[in-house]
Formats: C-alpha cells, structure tokens, sequence
C-alpha cells in the first residue's frame, strides 16, 4: 500500500484488508511524506493487527510511480497484491485471487472488476471495466493469449485490483515515469509478455472516487468517470487512431528493451519475437503513404502477413487503413 495524506478513508481500507477471509502475511505501507494524520493511523492499526505491518516513510516525496515501486521492491511474500489508500475491498478478494493463481501456475497476474462508488461507499451504477473499455471481445482476446494486444494500446488492469507473482519482481522494477503508462499499466504489460494473465470477473473491489486523491491515482480515477458512452468511444477510437500509434510504439519499445536485458533471467526470446512483430505492425499502420496506390501495396502487405489477424481487427482495419 502507498499512502499519501490519506487520513480520510485510511481506516476503511485497512480494516477490509483486516477482515480479509485469507489474511496478507505483511502490509507493506510505504508513506510519502504525508502532513495529516496518515502514519498515525497505521501505527495505530499495526498495534493490533493480526498479520505484520510495516510502515516505511520516504525521506523525499516520490510520487506515486516511484513510491509504488519502493513498496513492490520491499515485498517478500510469493504473491504481491496491490493497495490503494482509499478503496474497499471484499473480505473475499484475497482468497479468491490467491485460489486462482493455484489453479493457473502459468498465470503471472491476476486481476479483478471493481464498483465504482463514492465518497460515502454508494454505487454510481458501473463498474471500472465498463470505463476502461475491457468488454466481452476484449476478455475474450485475453483468455486467447492475446493480452498483449489489449494491454499495449491503453490502460485496462488497474492497480487497485491486480497481483502478481513475486519471481516477476526484477522484470518490472524500475518503473520509468516518463511514459504515457503508470505504474499499474506497466506492470501488467511486463507480465503478459513473458506469462499468462488471468482475471476475476466479480467486482472485489469498491473504487473510490472523491475530489482529494493522490496525485496520478486521481487523474485515472478522473478519466474513467466521465460517462460510460464516452469512455467506450474514447478507448476505441485510441485504439485505431494514427496518432496513438506513436504512443504505443514508445510504450512498445520500451518494453522490449527491459525484455531484452531481463532476457536470461525470463526467457524472453519468444516474448521479444512477438513484441517485434507487434511493433513492426504498428510502425507500418503509423507510417502508411498517402497514394492510394501505394498505401493499397502496404496494407496488403501487412494482410498477407496476417498481422493485421493477429495484431489488430483483420480485415476491418484493414479496409479502415484504405480508406482514411
């Protein structure tokens, strides 16, 4: 759990993490310099908590990136399950996520649906997934193996609902600050490279949304609360932009290159030839010619190579290439 000024809901939190069916082993907290009554709370609640807590303060501000990695970095346990300060989780969110990683050894993260509520825990009538666009096709693509392709182009797992194995640790860690792509995002795009993602389809989570969240966590927060119409529309159109190809290159791109110096210790040779290619695809779509002659001759192309199957919408985006 990172924690930031987060008096308010602290206690919330911490006591669903405490009544939790299958109890953490630890509670990582790592506090960035918090100026409320935040790091009392914790001691107070670690005073009586049946499981290990351990507050580490930061000497500096970090941010939320780089407060996140400190506490992955801290982590002993096999499997680390991400926290915000100001959610709710069901007293079954443990137990379920750790049953399905037994039961799916290849599964290198998991994560979860969530509520979406308010300030006083009431429902306001959607769920996180409806917001980040993770509808039916794109469970189905990830149940196929293909996450990665609903992973590159944008924000889908959410940090508050996620977890992963440990052994992964030295893949994610560091995590740059400088991409369109937080902490959450990152993780998960490291992980489904080189393992099998799984998810729960049960909200296990309450997602909080108020007017006083940390910085980074609140701008996501923002973003998918802005209408159920307009966040499906928005994430699609990301999807087959041209200008969101730049964007999803970097991300790409800076992927394979944590892949490649990781690449003994994870075996990354397959992941780094699928990510080539995934990356070669959305170069040739970003860099399509205006003749149509000559854009016709890339789009087939790219249709022979059938990563427009594989990496994209098939024929339809095809036929959408031709015709911008």
């Amino acid at each position: 759990m990172c924690t930031y000024n987060g008096a308010r809901y602290l206690r919330e939190q911490l006591e669903s993490i405490a009544a939790q069916g299958r109890l953490p082993d630890e509670l990582v907290v790592c506090d960035d310099r918090s100026s409320d009554s935040t790091r009392e709370i914790i001691k107070e609640f670690a005073a009586s908590s049946p499981f290990a807590v351990r507050l580490h303060d930061n000497e500096r501000n970090l941010g939320s990136t780089k407060n996140f990695e400190r506490a992955i970095g801290l982590c002993e346990g096999e499997l680390i399950a991400l926290s915000d300060q100001d959610d709710v989780w069901s007293p079954s969110k443990l137990r379920r996520i750790e049953e399905r990683f037994a039961r799916e050894p290849s599964a290198g993260l998991v994560f979860t649906d969530a509520e979406v509520v308010d300030v006083e825990l009431r429902p306001l009538g959607y769920r996180l997934w409806e917001s980040v666009g993770f509808d039916r096709a794109h469970r189905k693509l990830v149940r196929e193996g293909r996450a990665l392709d609903v992973l590159l182009p944008g924000w889908t797992v959410t940090g508050a609902t996620l977890a992963f194995r440990s052994r992964f640790k030295n893949l994610v860690l560091d995590i740059p600050e400088d991409l369109a792509l937080i902490h959450d995002g990152w993780i998960a795009l490291l992980i489904a490279s080189v393992a099998d993602v799984s998810f729960i389809e049960e909200p296990l989570v309450k997602y909080r949304q108020h007017a006083r969240q940390q910085i980074g966590a609140r701008e996501r927060k923002t973003e998918r609360v802005t209408g159920a119409a307009a966040r499906l529309d928005s994430v699609r159109e990301a999807i087959g932009r041209p200008t969101s190809y730049t964007g999803m290159i970097e991300i790409g791109s800076r992927a394979r290159s944590r892949l490649a110096e990781r690449r003994e210790a994870y075996n990354c040779d397959e992941a780094l030839a699928r990510l080539d290619a995934r990356l070669k695809h959305l170069r040739a779509r970003a860099s399509l010619p205006e003749g149509k002659l000559s854009r016709a001759r890339c789009v087939l192309r790219e249709l022979l190579s059938r990563r427009y199957h594989l990496y994209s919408n098939g024929v339809y985006s095809a036929v959408k290439d031709l015709l911008a």
